[in-house]
């Protein structure tokens, strides 16, 4: 892996915690559909790439998933990690606690 990226979706909705959770869970499912490698924690998700761009591509897209499902407006917080030949995996970060 060559990039990772950490993002925290926070949808502003009128539609109370239900709603958040329903839009963040459409997110999910875009970043599953992406095909990268990826782990869903309590309050961001991880995912891994071949490239920066491939990277910022799926946060545009995260971010698009967002508005589409009624968002009034979005906050990303995102960390990138970017590696010429490698990065620590996100298994090398974590696996030996799972």
């Amino acid at each position: 892996m060559k990039a990772s990226m950490a993002i925290q979706v926070l949808p502003v909705t009128d539609g109370g915690d239900k709603e958040v959770v329903r839009i963040v869970d459409e997110v999910i499912a875009v970043i599953a559909e992406s095909g990268l490698h990826y782990v869903v924690a309590p309050f961001e998700t991880t995912v891994e790439g071949d490239s920066m761009d491939e990277i910022l591509d799926l946060l545009k897209k995260c971010e698009a998933k967002v508005m589409e499902e009624g968002a009034d407006s979005v906050y990303c917080y995102v960390k990138l990690s970017h590696g010429k030949d490698s990065i620590l995996t996100i298994d090398e970060k974590i696996g030996k606690y799972q």
